[in-house]
């Protein structure tokens, strides 16, 4: 009950106001995205319910036409926004030039995967009404092509069977059933195999199997090539006809309608004349395939350029450091990269946080075993000779990440869960060597620091930079620039009875460190309290890296303890995606 409590002093329109802080632009966003939506649904919904060129068509398949077209609109329009926030190198690129912009701007870059899966979300839901229409409207066809219907079906129907006559009916066949036209036309056969791949791409996208499988997901997602190729092809076939427009202005389909069988018989109503839409679906599509194959051409070329080992460490834990060198590598704190080693797969990308600060000579990162992939090149570099080069190793990258903002604040609350240190690591390397240069540069006065893990191993690799930094801050009397805090979530009882007998030692047991390690998970309400009160003035940037319950529990707590007067504190959430 207690962390869904106002804060002290707070009302709730003030707490409304905090959340338009942290929360308006990307609100906005999604508003103006879902209203786009909303408007192609119900533009081409009615053009198809109320277009005069459509009557016939309505006739032979009644309003399942205009829930079959209005999908495919909003459709086409998804499958535009869908590639692009998946192109790392557009990202950087947009990143990069917001830098002179608010961090409200650049933060919406950090969603770029909530907006993937929430464009994925509305194709599969237009891809389900589109289809059940279009399954309606192929047995409508076909009924009318067998003559259940009325007479002007019938008639509809059997244009386009004599020369002269075009056709209306995509059903040209009396004999014909709804299953032999779905797999014997373009419109059938691509509409099939685009459903397939979506619903594999969909499936395999669910966290369980991602995060445990994760090879099935990048191999099924990857049928996005025959996707876009389906769907390229999808309306080829021009199987939704409509009347022409010289046809309108010869056919009086108001009285015509009612005397099918003198058709072209009486000057009045002439034979009506019919055509197939033009396909439009690659007008919507081909720019973001071009921006994305772009993409792969840029990834293949740095996938050629030679990557070095320097170093390579097995920790504890079963965590994998390499420390790489590549000519003319640049990198910023908290960028991450994708790995490829073609030995263990030609075609898998994997994204890892780097560990290095831009002011060293090498680039690192830090590896934990967690899926097929990571365990094989554990196992192959374990088994090397001292001092040998690995396997061939591709690098592509650096790209940017919320943490890449750190230092535009002046307070940072940095949060990282196991192997979520990682992108701090870089931050506080990087803040270590602005020390040692005296680096005017530096606008961060403050830091808070959390590490959470559940077994002490995980701390053994990290707890060497502490030291450093922490012997650091003392020479400079800086002891306060950096407060950190770190908690042990699992832990047995021999461990506890051994951390018992040290306790009166001046460091920690577990770590070495002077700040000593907690038991338990931070009380989040208390820790927010404090900064707030330390910093009653500040911006305080809190970034995660870490599992998504974590993060929505930061999100609130930062529009909690936010506050709507400028001249007063503010937290700013911020979150490592990949």
């Amino acid at each position: 009950l207690y962390c869904t409590e106002t804060a002290p002093g707070k009302t709730r329109p003030t707490r409304m106001g905090n959340w338009i802080v942290n929360h308006g632009l990307s609100a906005l966003i999604l508003v103006v995205w879902m209203a786009i939506n909303i408007f192609l649904f119900l533009y081409f919904y009615f053009l198809y319910d109320l277009g005069d060129e459509y009557i016939y068509t309505r006739h032979l398949i009644g309003s399942a036409l205009s829930w079959a077209r209005a999908p495919a609109a909003v459709l086409n329009f998804n499958c535009l926004l869908i590639l692009l926030p998946v192109c790392r190198n557009l990202l950087s690129l947009v990143r990069g030039s917001f830098m002179c912009c608010k961090r409200s701007m650049r933060k919406q870059l950090d969603k770029n995967l909530t907006f993937h899966k929430l464009t994925a979300y509305m194709i599969a839901l237009m891809t389900a009404v589109h289809t059940i229409a279009h399954l309606l409207n192929v047995e409508w066809f076909n009924n009318s092509r067998q003559g259940y219907y009325d007479i002007l079906s019938t008639e509809l129907s059997e244009l386009g069977d004599v020369a002269n006559e075009t056709f209306l009916n995509p059903v040209r066949s009396t004999t014909a059933t709804p299953t032999l036209v779905v797999f014997t036309t373009i419109a059938g056969l691509t509409g099939v195999v685009i459903t397939l791949c979506l619903i594999l791409m969909i499936t395999s996208s669910m966290e369980v199997i991602r995060r445990s499988f994760y090879e099935v997901f990048w191999y099924t997602h990857h049928l996005f090539i025959i996707f876009y190729a389906g769907l390229v092809f999808h309306g080829a076939g021009r199987i939704v006809r409509h009347q022409t427009d010289e046809s309108i202005l010869v056919h009086n389909v108001t009285f015509c309608r009612n005397e099918p069988l003198s058709w072209g018989k009486i000057s009045e109503c002439p034979i009506p004349q019919f055509e197939g839409g033009e396909p439009g679906t690659w007008k919507w599509v081909i720019g973001p395939m071009i921006i994305y194959l772009c993409e792969r051409v840029l990834r293949f070329i740095r996938y050629l350029q030679e990557v070095k080992y320097r170093k390579i460490v097995i920790h504890p834990s079963n965590v994998l450091e390499l420390q790489l060198m590549k000519s003319g590598f640049r990198m910023e704190v908290g960028q991450y990269i994708f790995l490829n080693c073609p030995s263990i797969s030609q075609l898998e990308w994997h994204p890892f946080t780097m560990t290095s600060a831009p002011e060293e000579d090498f680039f690192s990162v830090h590896i934990r075993s967690v899926g097929d992939w990571t365990r094989e090149l554990i196992s192959k570099l374990d088994q090397l000779p001292e001092g040998a080069q690995g396997p061939k190793m591709a690098v592509d990258g650096p790209f940017g990440t919320a943490s890449e903002d750190v230092f535009d604040y002046e307070v940072s609350m940095l949060v990282g869960a196991g192997i979520g240190i990682t992108p701090f690591a870089s931050i506080l390397k990087s803040i270590w060597y602005k020390f040692k240069e005296s680096n005017p540069k530096l606008r961060t006065r403050k830091i808070y620091f959390y590490w959470l893990c559940r077994e002490t191993h995980a701390f053994e690799w990290f707890a060497d930079l502490l030291q450093d930094l922490e012997k650091e801050m003392e020479e400079r009397g800086m002891k306060d620039f950096l407060t950190y805090k770190l908690f042990l979530t699992g832990w047995d009882h021999s461990h506890a009875a051994h951390v018992m007998v040290h306790f009166d030692k001046d460091t920690d047991v577990i770590t070495g460190l002077k700040q000593k390690t907690q038991y338990g998970r931070p009380n989040w309400d208390k820790e927010f309290e404090e900064i707030r009160k330390e910093n009653p003035t500040s911006v305080v940037g809190v970034f995660l890296c870490g599992p998504e319950a974590l993060g929505k529990t930061l999100e609130k707590k930062c529009v909690k303890y936010s506050d709507v007067d400028p001249r007063k504190v503010k937290f700013y959430f911020n979150k490592e995606n990949f």
